[in-house]
């Protein structure tokens, strides 16, 4: 299980879980009306397993997500390595 949280946007601060060992690139993975996607922004990792993704809204760049996710500590609460999707 992996925990996805939201940065920005309508769902900011919101979390849900997630299944699989990996996070999809974008959420929701299919819109089918074209609307923006949160794209996968920072991944935290515990060895080998994925624990967390951080999702940004289209309209936050990347250094917003990025001090959001630092300000929010969740490297420290899921005892996870921070990583920068590119």
């Amino acid at each position: 299980m992996i925990r996805a949280l939201f940065v920005g946007g309508v769902v900011d601060n919101s979390e849900m879980d997630l299944e699989g060992p990996q996070p999809p690139k974008n959420y929701p993975e299919n819109t089918g009306g074209g609307a923006s996607r949160y794209s996968l922004r920072q991944l935290g990792v515990d060895g080998e397993r994925v624990v967390y993704a951080v999702y940004g809204a289209p309209e936050v760049d990347d250094a917003f997500v990025e001090r959001v996710a630092d300000e929010r500590d969740y490297a420290r609460r899921f005892e996870a390595t921070p990583q920068t999707v590119h």
